[in-house]
């Protein structure tokens, strides 16, 4: 194996030749801290940057074996390592900046940010060695090599912020030791959901607002309001670390969170609904979990929608065209929600998350009065408020709604949350009060969930990421949307995604169930799951052959979801 002194000699050399003369460094280098491999070498300084994956040994990792005695451990401790080598590459150009075109001298790492999953840029094994993933930008001025500026790059400029990130002696064992900890507990908590009958958790003391819409980061603490349970809701769950812990219970059924405009009430929402995914240490968030099988559903205007069955709450269409097998190019603000809820339950969706901001009025409410105006038989809309209550007793799905304007769901509701200046109460009671002593007088739909569990089975072919002459050609832009082949799909409506990785993730699995599984006779469940199933066995590299390292873990629903909203889905 080539080693340092050679690849230092080989840049060095390089100095002044045409950028593809870089292909020279392909392959293995040992390192005095294990190897580095380099699998991709870019074909000039303005293409995506080099990849580089670096293989460190436990024993110069120096990882205690108590950070490493579980998967959910080894998960915490490498998002915080990628977390603080993503952070100090920023540093480090802004610092020691190579000029040069292009991308020369970038050094980049996957930043996981809040969340703590499973992901590619750097994995911990059970031993505690580590395999990390950088994207390297070699210099160049114009189209020639700039090999000096190289050499610093790859010979000082990378070890240093290695052993400055990646090694644990950089790192307070305190601090490794919260990250594992924290995300060990997180599991535990989730865990406990389903046997305390709860949908969520949110604890005491935890840090809800964020820095902005685009900011995930929290609010700093002396702006924020802490969460504090109200009694009747308050509960303690166990945890392997931290003890047991007490915080607001959310229990199975339907659940109204309610209150005044800027009171926290979608704040709330947010928090519950990306608390499917662990988060880290000093988050705020860290504590606040939800069943992993809870999907935030909203109105998508223009979404195309391939054979699903919208009729439970959207039937009778003039014309007496048929909803059990809805096709559109462009949904409306309702037939888009009423197919993202049928969407979500064909792929095992056991809990809904909605927020009446994002949702189609006439899809959730329809009051006393219109129903006299318009009479039912003109009306092939039937709101969820009629549907939301036989969706739990008859399929077993939970519901949070966040509501503002209508008062028709006090009729329905299990549990109702009033937030008041980001803090919530228990007004339940008082609620079923209010409702006994203002009767809407509506006329309820038949309290039945006339929906036949079913799986679509798309048509072989019509799922394709191939383009010209690429097999696969997947490219993510910022906002959510994705090339895929030759279309684009708009993901900017999946709330739950956690960045472009995700993204990334979603949209290569999608092109693995079009190679392998969607062959005209699975169903979309069953072809994603067949996905899943590749993953948990070979790992997030079963996704793509390059290694790369920008994958994370994704959910089933979402890559329902892209597939959902893929223009091209045909249904057999």
């Amino acid at each position: 194996m080539r080693d340092l002194q050679q690849l230092d000699h080989t840049l060095r050399q390089l100095e002044g030749r045409p950028y593809g003369a870089y292909k020279s460094i392909s392959g293995e280098w040992s390192w005095p801290m294990g190897a580095l491999h380099f699998d991709y070498v870019q074909a000039d300084p303005f293409a995506p940057p080099s990849r580089v994956r670096l293989h460190l040994p436990a024993e110069w990792v120096g990882l205690a074996p108590e950070l490493l005695r579980s998967e959910s451990r080894r998960l915490g401790v490498a998002a915080l390592l990628a977390r603080a080598f993503s952070r100090a590459a920023i540093e480090n150009r802004s610092r020691d900046r190579i000029d040069g075109n292009g991308r020369s001298g970038e050094i980049r790492m996957a930043d996981p940010r809040q969340v703590v999953a499973c992901q590619t840029a750097v994995q911990i094994d059970a031993t505690g060695s580590i395999e990390a993933r950088i994207h390297l930008g070699l210099p160049a001025q114009g189209r020639r090599i700039l090999g000096k500026a190289a050499r610093r790059l790859v010979v000082e400029e990378l070890p240093s912020l290695v052993a400055a990130a990646l090694r644990a002696e950089a790192h307070g064992p305190e601090s490794l030791l919260e990250a594992a900890r924290t995300n060990e507990d997180q599991e535990a908590l989730r865990d406990a959901l389903a046997e305390h009958h709860l949908v969520a958790f949110v604890a005491d003391d935890a840090l809800l607002p964020r820095l902005s819409g685009r900011d995930d980061r929290p609010l700093g603490s002396d702006e924020a309001v802490l969460f504090r349970s109200p009694d009747r809701l308050r509960v303690t769950l166990p945890t392997p670390n931290a003890g047991p812990v007490t915080g607001l219970g959310i229990p199975e059924g339907i659940t109204l969170i309610v209150g005044g405009g800027f009171h926290g009430k979608s704040t709330l929402l947010r928090a519950l609904d990306h608390g499917v995914r662990n988060h880290c240490p000093a988050d705020g968030r860290e504590r606040v979990v939800c069943r992993s099988d809870a999907v935030k559903v909203r109105a998508e205007d223009g979404r195309a929608v391939a054979g699903v069955d919208i009729s439970p709450f959207i039937d009778g269409l003039p014309g007496g065209r048929t909803t059990a097998a809805f096709t559109t190019t462009n949904a409306s603000g309702s037939t888009s929600q009423a197919a993202a809820i049928a969407e979500a339950l064909e792929v095992g969706a056991g809990t809904l998350l909605i927020d009446e901001d994002t949702a189609a009025t006439n899809f959730m409410i329809r009051d006393r009065r219109m129903q006299e105006l318009v009479p039912a038989e003109r009306e092939p809309i039937t709101p969820f408020v009629d549907r939301v209550r036989a969706l739990h007793s008859e399929a077993g799905v939970n519901s949070v709604l966040v509501l503002g304007g209508s008062g028709d769901y006090l009729d329905v509701a299990d549990c109702v949350i009033a937030m008041t200046d980001f803090l919530p109460e228990d007004v339940t009671e008082r609620a079923r009060e209010v409702a006994a002593e203002f009767p809407t007088g509506r006329h309820v739909a038949s309290s039945e969930f006339p929906w036949a569990r079913s799986e679509r089975v798309p048509v072989r072919g019509c799922v394709s990421a191939r383009k010209g002459r690429r097999t696969r050609r997947i490219r993510i832009f910022t906002g959510g949307m994705v090339e895929f082949g030759s279309e684009r799909i708009d993901l900017s409506a999946l709330e739950q995604v956690e960045g472009e990785d995700e993204l990334r993730s979603i949209a290569s699995a999608l092109a693995l169930a079009s190679e392998r599984y969607i062959d005209g006779e699975r169903s979309i469940p069953e072809a994603i799951r067949a996905v899943l199933a590749e993953v948990e066995l070979r790992g997030l590299d079963v996704l793509d052959p390059r290694r790369l390292g920008d994958l994370s873990e994704f959910r089933i629903f979402e890559v329902a979801a892209a597939l959902n909203r893929l223009r091209t889905l045909e249904i057999r």
